[in-house]
């Protein structure tokens, strides 16, 4: 679910089958977590509009020029975004439906504990999808194409640098880019048993789970949180907590609290960051956490490097014991 920003730029998204992310790492956060194929609705005033395939995604040069949408400023900060990150749609079904129905209870949950649109999007599960799929009717009205001419198009980078970062072409790596990077790697179904197996969980099939971003609880924000694609009478989760530097002991203690708060539904905590001392190690082991370190292997300050060359150099691993 795409949240929109004012009621103004929801009517030009609905009137062109167009969603458009900002020049900032959020917005660059949301462009890459969503991929073509990928079944979107748009939120606004607690409400969610419509349902879409995503058959096209643009990163738009001098985008602050173009079409539709104008530059927002926010009047707390005194920035001003615009919109270079951009989604062409296909629209399936039409409707406009309250967030309280039962059926979005799992991103109602989100906004909620986050106290409100605090965020560009909200990732349902495969069980709200296939609700959604079946509200409103199939889409028929026109749908209008916005032409642009003359516009060039970028492939946005990741630097480790700070002085190479320019956006809305490159963008200084951090942990929310990190987290897309995993939650993408796991969502391959090789990938994910592999991980599986890895963490002691050979048994399970990875066709059997869905890898979804962010979850909100009332101890904080799980980054990934793997869950029963199709739960029947019991729905098992695996939590991930990411981080792109070493562990920390807060960080144990987090996914501690994360799985008090899953209760016995969760079936795994897992930390991932780039090192652990043999401390923390042999901690995580101590109380049932598996530890796990990411690698991107040689990386060149600098260089940049694109979201495709970083997906091909990821790899994630348990600790050895």
């Amino acid at each position: 679910m795409l949240s929109v920003s004012n009621k103004m730029n929801l009517d030009l998204c609905l009137k062109y089958a167009l969603a458009g992310f900002t020049n900032s790492i959020n917005g660059l956060w949301t462009f890459m977590e969503i991929q073509v194929g990928d079944y979107v609705s748009f939120l606004y005033g607690a409400r969610v509009f419509n349902l879409y395939k995503v058959e096209k995604k643009e990163a738009i040069e001098n985008a602050e020029t173009i079409p539709p949408w104008h530059p927002l400023t926010f009047k707390t900060s005194g920035k001003s975004y615009y919109f270079p990150f951009r989604l062409y749609l296909k629209p399936l079904r039409q409707f406009i439906e309250p967030m309280v129905r039962p059926e979005f209870a799992y991103v109602a949950e989100n906004l909620l504990l986050r106290g409100g649109y605090r965020k560009t999007h909200f990732q349902a599960d495969q069980t709200t999808l296939q609700s959604v799929s079946q509200m409103g009717e199939v889409y028929n009205k026109p749908i209008e194409t916005l032409t642009i001419s003359n516009y060039k198009t970028f492939t946005p980078s990741i630097v480790w640098d700070r002085k190479l970062e320019l956006s809305p072409e490159t963008f200084y790596f951090q942990e929310s880019i990190l987290q897309s990077l995993i939650r993408q790697h796991l969502s391959v179904n090789n990938n994910l048993q592999n991980f599986l197996s890895s963490a002691g969980l050979s048994s399970f099939k990875a066709e059997d789970f869905e890898v979804l971003g962010e979850k909100a609880l009332s101890e904080g924000y799980i980054d990934i949180l793997i869950k029963d694609r199709m739960p029947v009478g019991y729905s098992r989760k695996i939590i991930l907590e990411i981080k792109s530097g070493s562990a920390k002991n807060k960080d144990i203690e987090q996914v501690q609290n994360y799985i008090r708060e899953m209760g016995p539904e969760c079936i795994a905590g897992v930390l991932i960051a780039q090192k652990f001392s043999k401390k923390l190690k042999e901690e995580c082991e101590s109380i049932g956490i598996k530890p796990f370190i990411y690698t991107f292997g040689q990386i060149e300050k600098s260089r940049k490097y694109t979201l495709e060359d970083l997906k091909r150099k990821l790899q994630i691993f348990k600790v050895d014991p």
